[in-house]
């Protein structure tokens, strides 16, 4: 692992580092705070999961996340959203799929099964490298995210919820089978069965048994993606048929920057900390 930087925050350490992935076949590069109190042991993880065309930089520098973090002693950890680099198959100029848009899938169709390996990446070979190289309580763990990165840590909390203490999401794509800017992406990585594609949709999935104790979502009334990207009546749906206890806070006059996540950031890390103790 190389550390690219570090810079002192908070009484913590914000570092940005890098190692070559052997699931992706490529660099990866990702962002992790640690708070003042790891230095007395390890502290609980809190892994941040970003949007279509973000990297681990968006929310390091515009998420302010550090504050809360260091007040209730959590790692944050915020991976890079796709493969990178040359040889990694991509579509210059489409910014729903391909480089910034790994959908937190393992790719099952040619050419992008070599590479987009980013749930594989994202929750086996990330979190090793975590365990091994950072102060981290890794029977803590909580899981959130952005838009195409709410719609990872869903799915990935509902396929582990023995792993996870804690979920929340900023502006979720509920169900990126059927939204349109997400669909293709799926086509392209995993096929054209719509079968393939449940294990990545976090209403299918509640459809098909998964479960997670509590959900927190926060999304914005004046989203421009809401009606037809993000959706999220259809997570309430599935919700409330399941019976999981599911907050959504319809936050009004907020669209889908990063000026709303980083108003409510503090709230998600309080609701996971709480469940992280």
């Amino acid at each position: 692992m190389e550390t690219v930087s570090k810079a002192r925050a908070h009484g913590g350490t914000q570092g940005v580092y890098k190692h070559d992935a052997q699931t992706t076949g490529c660099p990866m590069t990702f962002a992790v705070f640690v708070p003042p109190q790891a230095e007395k042991g390890p502290v609980p993880v809190l892994w941040y999961l970003s949007g279509l065309t973000c990297t681990h930089a968006n929310v390091m520098d515009k998420g302010e996340y550090r504050k809360a973090a260091a007040d209730h002693g959590v790692i944050v950890v915020a991976p890079d959203t796709s493969p990178r680099g040359p040889g990694i198959p991509d579509e210059e100029g489409n910014w729903q799929f391909g480089s910034g848009a790994g959908f937190y899938l393992d790719a099952t169709e040619a050419p992008y099964a070599k590479n987009y390996k980013m749930w594989s990446y994202v929750t086996e070979e990330l979190p090793a490298l975590i365990a091994q190289e950072f102060p981290a309580d890794l029977s803590r763990q909580g899981i959130f995210g952005h838009s195409m990165g709410g719609h990872g840590a869903l799915t990935i909390a509902l396929t582990y919820p023995e792993r996870f203490k804690s979920c929340s999401a900023f502006a979720p794509i509920a169900q990126p089978s059927t939204a349109g800017w997400s669909k293709p992406a799926f086509e392209k990585y995993l096929g054209s069965d719509p079968a393939a594609w449940r294990a990545h949709d976090a209403t299918a999935l509640i459809e098909d048994g998964k479960r997670f104790p509590e959900i927190l979502v926060d999304q914005g009334t004046a989203d421009s993606f809401l009606q037809d990207g993000l959706r999220p009546w259809l997570l309430e749906e599935a919700c409330k048929k399941a019976g999981i206890a599911l907050t959504l806070n319809m936050r009004e006059g907020y669209d889908h920057s990063y000026f709303f996540i980083s108003t409510f950031m503090a709230d998600h890390i309080a609701w996971a900390a709480a469940r992280l103790k």
